[in-house]
């Protein structure tokens, strides 16, 4: 695989009437519709991606979903990646935050299917890379609304960044309200309505997040099922793979069988 994308997650799905809970990802997501339709939820506002249309998410967005026979793909760069072809064209290290969440760019939107076409299609890494440079850096350059500094996605978040911070190095622990609220110098009154204030989920859900962002790298990095969701704090196997539907659509045995997701 190219180096550009090492550890970057596909997904292509022919059929899906999934719904998606609230969840983020810490890279950002874009994906293309084919056919059907997918009605993205983000900050209590609606957004309707039908055939032909581009989806994007920024990194750290809080978003749901609900699919009416949904055909797509989709793919998760990282914020690197964005932001060293952000920095190749402006000539300045910034983090590009799409405000636009569907976009209807025939043009496009043929760019980035093109790019995902020689992806799924093994085609060589010299054509890979061309069109995910073509199709990143148009999009890049017309649908930028503004910047952040390169930073965490959560470092502007300071009880958010304390809480992930905390649950990083030790993420199979079960951690108590009282020891977030302590690690971020708060009641637990204050520290519940502070946290959703800024994240939009609750410490339960960012946690249960973090968890399956996890358990998924290690699956897709060979780590067995079973072992990858002990590893990150789920000791019941149908309450992880419950819930690791409800984030990503799937089950973790079919993306251990497909590494990148083909549907």
């Amino acid at each position: 695989m190219t180096k550009l994308l090492e550890k970057t997650l596909f997904e292509n799905v022919t059929h899906s009437n999934e719904d998606f809970t609230k969840h983020y990802h810490d890279t950002y997501t874009v994906g293309v519709t084919y056919k059907g339709v997918i009605k993205a939820i983000i900050d209590s506002k609606t957004y309707e991606s039908y055939e032909y249309s581009i989806r994007i998410n920024n990194p750290g967005e809080i978003h749901a979903g609900i699919s009416t026979h949904w055909s797509h793909a989709n793919f998760y760069p990282s914020i690197e990646l964005l932001s060293s072809l952000y920095e190749e064209i402006f000539h300045e290290k910034k983090i590009p935050i799409f405000e636009n969440h569907i976009i209807n760019d025939q043009e496009l939107f043929f760019k980035i299917h093109a790019f995902f076409n020689a992806y799924f299609s093994k085609n060589d890494d010299l054509i890979v890379e061309s069109k995910l440079i073509e199709a990143l850096s148009s999009l890049i350059i017309k649908y930028t609304n503004c910047t952040k500094e390169y930073a965490h996605i959560f470092d502007n978040k300071r009880i958010v960044k304390n809480t992930l911070e905390l649950i990083k190095d030790t993420i199979d622990t079960n951690f108590s309200l009282d020891e977030l609220a302590k690690n971020s110098g708060l009641s637990k009154f204050h520290f519940l309505r502070v946290f959703k204030k800024e994240l939009g989920i609750t410490p339960h859900s960012f946690i249960i997040n973090e968890r399956l962002n996890r358990a998924q790298e290690l699956i897709r990095n060979g780590t067995p099922i079973s072992q990858a969701s002990l590893m990150v704090g789920f000791n019941d196997q149908s309450h992880f793979t419950r819930n690791f539907k409800r984030f990503y659509g799937y089950t973790p045995s079919c993306l251990k069988r497909n590494s990148n997701i083909i549907l």
